[in-house]
């Protein structure tokens, strides 16, 4: 579940819009210590408990907004707690309903072996000190009385990597994460958020370097079929970009270079996973390395993008921009070489803007970097569709069985079978979010209500095909594989 609700998401976009505007006049220093009092004026608390609260919660979404943890640790991990905001969730998994007849059988109580659970005045009590979150009493209770109460934050994790500590403030397993964003919007306190490089890319502008910015498919359809790519290109420059390129471009890309792998491999029987989504190939370096050697090498439409720009100059600051949490620990990963430099999500891109009173504008749909394959890589079964095309377009054998996998549950269990031996399929196309890209946790309007306007903007692009889009682009430059 994502939370939509407009008070948590105007505090976050405030906050960034804030730090944005005291990056762009060159004050933020001192703006910093300014924010906490202007989005929270006071005397009477809005939200929690105090203005005091709040006002430190802020603080910590300001060091986020900044790119730094928002506790003052260090830590290499994108997603971040903030732990002002976290103290309002049940400490306890395991809570005594109303339903609770305190019953003579004492069966919840009978059923606890680590001494939980009490009987009170009126119904039984379980003491979170003692309880080890085993469900034997809920299990045992006759009545249904006691309620399991699982956090959305660690509901929603895919992998596990949430805990929490001895105040219940939760605590992220860094090494268990895999950084796809899915805690950031299911918590309905706001109380985890991912480092932003907002200040970064906004100073980098004012010291005049050449900032290019690459715009992922998923973006379209986003904001309604007026908002173009060509719109997204227009607003940028205004706010101080030298340039705009379709990550479409990108999926074209690597598409091409996936479709001569998946040929080989599938010629000498090998197995393999697609590589374009980072949280995916997160999960497979963090819970499944034995399988890296079946991962794809061919790098993302991020890093291919740009790689093209950095051959053609190598001063240049690239700059990704999508609904995706985990295209900024990629961006972060230095062992690829010619990668994005920042990552930002649409909404932080959106408080740049904002900051210098910029907006999305309607645009005619004129702006066409990619193919019809590449700007429908960000959709769910996408990459499998743009790689097989290339296969018929090369005359390769495109009649091969690929398990299209919906989100991080269903990669699991794609990755789970490959490393038993028991996958059916000949390849895996990984897509941590459900829906694909377009589905990302960032994402400004859900899949379904943004399909419409998407496949409308996307049904007027041209109808080049991939190899024919490719042969306007020196790919002999660089190399679309990782180092």
């Amino acid at each position: 579940m994502v939370t939509n609700d407009a008070t948590l998401l105007r505090i976050k976009h405030d906050v960034l819009c804030e730090v944005a505007k005291g990056a762009w006049e060159g004050k933020l220093e001192q703006k910093k210590e300014e924010i906490p009092y202007t989005l929270i004026p006071g005397p009477q608390a809005q939200f929690r408990c105090c203005i005091y609260k709040e006002r430190e919660i802020i603080r910590q979404r300001v060091k986020l907004a900044v790119g730094q943890c928002p506790t003052g640790k260090d830590s290499y991990n994108v997603v971040q707690v903030i732990n002002a905001a976290c103290e309002e969730c049940p400490i306890a998994s395991y809570i005594v309903t109303d339903n609770c007849r305190k019953c003579m059988g004492k069966a919840c109580q009978n059923s606890c072996r680590f001494g939980a659970i009490s009987m009170g005045q009126h119904r039984a009590h379980i003491d979170p000190s003692k309880c080890k979150e085993c469900g034997m009493c809920a299990n045992a209770c006759p009545y249904n009385a006691i309620a399991h109460l699982e956090r959305p934050c660690k509901k929603a994790c895919p992998v596990d990597a949430i805990t929490y500590d001895e105040y219940g403030i939760c605590v992220i397993d860094e090494k268990k994460c895999i950084q796809c964003g899915m805690c950031i919007h299911s918590c309905p306190f706001g109380a985890i958020g991912s480092k932003t490089f907002i200040v970064d890319v906004i100073n980098l502008i004012r010291a005049g370097k050449r900032v290019v910015a690459m715009v992922a498919p998923a973006v379209e359809g986003q904001f309604g079929p007026d908002i173009t790519m060509a719109s997204w290109k227009t607003a940028l420059k205004k706010i101080g970009f030298d340039d705009m390129i379709e990550v479409a471009l990108g999926g074209d890309m690597t598409a091409a270079a996936e479709a001569e792998e998946w040929a080989e491999a599938y010629r000498e029987g090998k197995k393999m996973t697609t590589s374009c989504c980072p949280a995916f190939v997160n999960m497979i370096r963090q819970h499944f390395p034995t399988l890296l050697e079946n991962m794809s090498t061919t790098v993302s439409p991020m890093c291919a993008v740009s790689r093209m720009l950095k051959a053609e100059d190598p001063d240049v600051v690239t700059v990704f921009i999508g609904p995706c949490i985990a295209k900024k620990s990629e961006a972060l990963d230095l062992s690829i070489q010619g990668n994005a430099d920042y990552a930002l999500t649409m909404e932080e891109a959106r408080a740049m803007m904002r900051a210098r009173g910029v907006e999305l504008e309607p645009e005619p749909n004129s702006l066409q970097d990619g193919s019809v394959f590449g700007k429908r890589f960000g959709n769910g079964g996408g990459v499998t569709a743009a790689v097989l095309e290339c296969l018929k377009e090369s005359g390769e054998n495109a009649d091969i069985n690929v398990m299209k996998c919906n989100g991080a549950a269903e990669c699991k269990k794609a990755l789970l079978l490959l490393r038993a031996g028991k996958l059916p399929a000949d390849f895996v196309e990984g897509m941590a979010c459900v829906g694909g890209c377009v589905g990302g946790p960032s994402r400004h309007k859900s899949e379904q209500e943004a399909k419409k306007a998407r496949d409308q903007l996307i049904g007027q692009a041209d109808d080049r095909k991939v190899h024919e889009n490719l042969e306007r682009y020196p790919m002999d430059q660089f190399s679309m594989h990782r180092n």
